[in-house]
């Protein structure tokens, strides 16, 4: 099963990093964000990866091109013609698909240029500045017993992301997905998404904001459920927010790096 990560925005609220490299490559630790979202796929068993691209997508190239050159250690012999040898050869059973989705395409726009790699099957999707304990074999379950089109974390947060009217009589179906709001207690979307082919058919083109017309109309047709999760999330989205994750790290308190403990 693939994973679809969105790695094509700008990241403007953390421009001062942000204007060098995309918003995914920004580090916290010694690695990208991106990184850090592809191990906890790849803690529950999930390595295929296609990575929507864009905005100096160049260096997310060079960075899986020289991943075993930037992970390990190196000799180069200069008296050798400058051959050079890679020890303790660190490698991870990922597939990595980075498609170039364009330079200002929307987030629904990204979405429908990878269709062809997707294929006719579920996939999962998040976005590349965030990170999560979610067990993702367990949103994976409730995504198949919900049988619906789209399933999204749906989580407790502040008021900054378009937030869930749930419905009365399913509470894990959502009614209405609207912009955000200062209702207390609203469940937003945290991304980590299971999507079935059919959402592509709620995608118009590159200027669709797929938290827009197509997260409503999903919700409208009653194709949107919702599974809700406390846990830990922590989206990057400026600068403090970097900083906050790094000294989780640093404290060896990270929630989300399972894979290190």
């Amino acid at each position: 099963m693939k994973t679809v990560i969105l790695a094509g925005g700008f990241g403007t609220r953390i421009s001062e990093e942000s204007h060098l490299k995309p918003k995914p490559m920004i580090e916290i630790g010694d690695q990208p964000i991106l990184w850090h979202i592809m191990k906890e796929y790849s803690y529950h068993g999930f390595n295929d990866f296609i990575i929507c691209a864009g905005y100096k997508q160049h260096i997310i190239k060079e960075y899986f091109a020289n991943y075993y050159l930037y992970n390990s250690d190196v000799t180069f012999d200069f008296t050798a013609g400058g051959d050079m040898q890679i020890h303790n050869n660190v490698s991870e059973p990922w597939k990595v698909t980075i498609v170039d989705t364009g330079f200002s395409t929307m987030t629904g726009g990204r979405i429908k240029r990878i269709k062809d790699y997707v294929g006719d099957e579920p996939f999962f999707m998040t976005y590349g500045d965030g990170v999560c304990d979610v067990d993702m074999n367990d949103l994976l379950k409730f995504h198949k017993e919900q049988g619906r089109i789209a399933t999204v974390t749906a989580i407790l947060a502040g008021q900054r992301f378009g937030v869930f009217e749930m419905n009365e009589s399913n509470p894990d179906i959502v009614d209405e997905f609207r912009e955000k709001a200062d209702e207390d207690g609203a469940r937003i979307n945290g991304g980590y998404m299971v999507l079935e082919p059919k959402v592509f058919d709620y995608i118009e083109g590159d200027d669709t904001f797929f938290e827009k017309e197509p997260m409503r109309n999903l919700a409208k047709d009653g194709q949107l459920a919702a599974y809700k999760y406390d846990g830990f999330w922590k989206c990057m989205d400026t600068a403090r927010e970097r900083d906050e994750l790094i000294k989780l790290i640093n404290e060896n308190k990270a929630p989300w790096m399972k894979w290190a403990r």
